[in-house]
């Protein structure tokens, strides 16, 4: 058994990547899939597309890396986290499609649980902040408003899950229902001190347990592929969030070790070990790993849309061709020229957490070109980050020394340099980038003894490029003073649904 294979299902493509004992992607297959957009604010996704699109990357991967199923030790899961699907347990069909972590479709209904005065029960058991961003009040939704599902739900002819659910019951043709403690964490029904779906949340919320999946480890042995999946059976034996896969392959394993992914959302961690650390600034505390019992937590600050605004300058204003192309324009031009973009086009995640706010560009005069519009579409990117940054550090007390980084985005070398620059702490980017999948790899390749230990899994990972802190403190000021002013008025903008 030669390599572990990865699926990493995302949240615009998914993709499988096979890794050798050193860590090396030996071979990677990608595919984007549909992002629906019913209305203004939905966001959805085919569920049975994922599905085809990921068991079909996973065949191209192994064959691209010169192997065969028999040469794969075992397979670790990734996944966008709080994506929301049901399905029929007889057919295995959808039966709506899947509500995406983006979605803002249950805000009002949040709103009504706080004013309700759920909100400190919700923060206290989960970790979480009462948001429509979780998995929670989505799959109420369904159940409410797909005809006959809250009748098929309590018979128990319906099962949930995050997309780790979803790939996990078709590689093992409906044999098992689960998911792991990192992704049940983002739910909103799961106590994460307790380790178990909680009765009065449920309740509250009015979702029958049968629905849920059982919640398992994120390191061991779930079964085996089904037959006909693969010419081979191969070990399912790791599953983490995206997030908490990446703080995992960046070997993030100490308290106060912070890594941040740069996707098509923005997610910084910060290890906390084995306590659980409350969040007093509006960040979520969240299951880092469960592995042989042991569980370790994090603090996790969200943005919503990272990468995603840059799709935006290639989809929606068409001033790139490719995303690759952003650098490039936004180096035509020496700073912002004064234009700060607010990318709240899902709303503002952490620390704000305002369902309201739009997105908004500021400061734009008839000397305003397209690179500065680029070149602040990067810098919005690297201004939420140090917003997060800012809050995880007064939660922890701790002082950040350096930030890892991943993602799409830590390939550009100008947005990079300029979070150094923000942060005033050196950003170090890593020989493998891909360490969301890697985190997977790592989870999976434990179980099963391809990897020792956690000792020998740091050995691997190396440091690419740090980018240290370059500008001036006075100047960075400035910036976040106007990014903050930028910010302010972008908040609240569609609170009267017009």
């Amino acid at each position: 058994m030669s390599c572990i294979l990865a699926l990493d299902q995302g949240t615009t493509s998914s993709r499988a990547l096979v890794f050798d004992h050193g860590g090396t992607v030996v071979g990677l297959a990608q595919k984007e899939f549909r992002q629906l957009f019913p209305r203004p604010g939905w966001v959805e996704h085919d569920g049975d597309e994922i599905w085809a699109s990921q068991l079909g990357v996973a065949v191209e991967a192994i064959a691209r890396a010169g192997l065969t199923a028999a040469d794969i030790a075992a397979i670790g899961i990734t996944n966008q986290r709080e994506t929301t699907l049901v399905w029929d347990r007889q057919s295995g069909r959808p039966i709506h499609h899947a509500i995406v972590w983006q979605d803002r479709r249950t805000a009002g209904a949040c709103d009504r649980l706080k004013a309700e005065g759920h909100e400190s029960l919700f923060r206290e058991r989960t970790g979480l902040v009462l948001d429509a961003y979780f998995s929670g009040t989505k799959l109420a939704w369904i159940l409410d408003n797909v005809p006959g599902a809250r009748a098929r739900a309590e018979r128990g002819e319906l099962a949930f899950g995050t997309m780790d659910a979803w790939l996990v019951w078709n590689l093992t043709g409906g044999g098992r229902h689960l998911t792991d403690a990192t992704n049940a964490s983002r739910t909103l029904l799961y106590n994460i001190h307790d380790g178990r779906w909680d009765p009065e949340l449920l309740e509250i919320l009015r979702i029958p347990e049968t629905l849920l999946p059982e919640v398992v480890a994120s390191s061991e042995v779930y079964g085996e592929t089904a037959g006909g999946v693969f010419p081979a059976s191969i070990p399912i034996a790791g599953i983490a969030g995206d997030q908490q896969a990446a703080l995992f392959g960046q070997v993030c394993d100490r308290p106060g070790m912070v890594k941040n992914t740069y996707g098509t959302g923005c997610f910084m961690l910060m290890q906390t070990g084995e306590r659980p650390v409350a969040s007093r600034n509006n960040l979520v505390t969240t299951v880092a790993s469960r592995i042989g019992g042991r569980t370790e937590y994090a603090l996790e600050g969200s943005i919503f849309v990272a990468g995603a605004a840059v799709q935006w300058l290639r989809d929606g204003l068409g001033i790139i061709r490719s995303s690759g192309e952003v650098e490039a324009l936004a180096a035509q031009v020496k700073d912002n020229g004064g234009v700060y973009l607010v990318p709240a086009f899902a709303g503002l995640g952490a620390p704000h957490w305002d369902p309201y706010a739009r997105g908004a560009l500021f400061g734009l005069t008839r000397g305003s070109s397209a690179g500065h519009i680029a070149r602040a579409t990067l810098e919005s990117i690297a201004f939420q980050t140090a917003d997060l940054l800012a809050a995880m550090e007064a939660d922890s007390g701790i002082r950040l020394t350096e930030l890892r980084v991943d993602g799409g985005a830590t390939a550009n070398d100008l947005l990079m340099q300029f979070q150094a620059d923000l942060l005033g702490v050196p950003v170090i980017r890593p020989r493998v980038t891909e360490t969301t999948a890697l985190g997977a790899a790592y989870l999976a390749g434990l179980a099963v003894g391809f990897w020792r230990d956690r000792a020998e899994l740091e050995k691997l990972w190396q440091a690419e490029r740090t980018f240290t802190p370059a500008m001036d403190r006075d100047r960075v000021g400035q910036l976040r003073e106007r990014w903050n002013r930028a910010l302010e008025r972008a908040k609240g903008w569609d609170a009267d649904g017009a």
